[in-house]
């Protein structure tokens, strides 16, 4: 552990982007006793197929709270409208507040190329802050960071333009169960919207136990082709046996428009997390 503890910040787009593409890191953040916060910029009231608007909102926001609670992270839900989020002005601006009152040394947060339009917007926000954020002039009522933070992006299979760029990989292989755990905090997602929406909704179980092991099922099949995709920077890193031997694995790309990662702050905010 860091001499002071770490301050991590995932800016999603949604209320269950944080949990389903950085949940590791986080959970492995809160292990070792550093601050973690996860920001959802969209409320979420588009993400169901019989229910939308504020009685979603308002569900999505328990449902997020309920996730982070599971690893003692903290959860805000901003008011932007899921599936109309635009990088404009206002939303640069309360992006610049959160890193300033925050104060992280890590943001995770999307690529501006994505599938979603809310996660590219974010991306774009996120990119479009990480130099403002040190300008007096620009929300001058709120004390400047004297440097930008690391912005890490989070995991994606996405090829076009280009894919994502192995900086960081990590075995999340332990922290599986509590991954799932908070994943099964957003119940409106993953046991109702999301089976829908690509066509799984006559394979989910009734009773709850059924419905976790379905749900790990589901999510690791996800996960584990990270791990074949990046499987030379994971034996880079972790070594032979270990890195051939990885199933699940969060990438990491660094953005070049906020701190660089040197060694120093791959030490630092990237620790080899070896302690099971």
């Amino acid at each position: 552990m860091s001499p002071q503890p770490l301050k991590l910040l995932v800016l999603g787009a949604h209320p269950d982007d944080a949990e389903f593409h950085a949940g590791g890191l986080a959970a492995l953040y809160r292990r070792e006793g550093h601050q973690v916060r996860f920001v959802s910029v969209t409320n979420g009231e588009a993400g169901h197929h019989e229910s939308s608007g504020p009685e979603l909102a308002r569900r999505r926001r328990l449902e997020a709270a309920a996730a982070a609670e599971v690893i003692g992270a903290e959860s805000a839900v901003w008011s932007y409208a899921d599936g109309r989020l635009e990088p404009t002005l206002a939303a640069r601006w309360q992006v610049i507040g959160e890193l300033r009152r925050f104060r992280p040394d890590l943001v995770l947060t999307h690529r501006p190329v994505d599938y979603h339009p809310d996660h590219r917007a974010v991306g774009q926000l996120v990119q479009d802050a990480s130099y403002l954020v040190t300008v007096p002039a620009i929300l001058s009522e709120l004390p400047i960071l004297e440097r930008p933070p690391v912005v890490a992006y989070m995991s994606d299979r996405f090829t076009r333009p280009y894919p994502l760029a192995a900086d960081v990989v990590l075995d999340v292989g332990m922290q599986i169960e509590t991954m799932v755990r908070m994943l099964a905090c957003h119940r409106s997602q993953v046991f109702e919207w999301l089976p829908m929406n690509r066509g799984l909704a006559g394979e989910v179980p009734e009773d709850g136990p059924s419905r976790m092991t379905w749900l790990r099922s589901w999510y690791e099949a996800w996960l584990r082709p990270m791990a074949d995709l990046y499987r030379e920077a994971l034996v880079a890193t972790y070594g032979s046996e270990r890195g051939r031997a990885v199933q699940f694995a969060e990438v990491h790309e660094i953005s070049q428009y906020a701190a660089p990662l040197d060694e120093a702050a791959r030490r630092r905010l990237f620790p080899p997390f070896d302690r099971e």
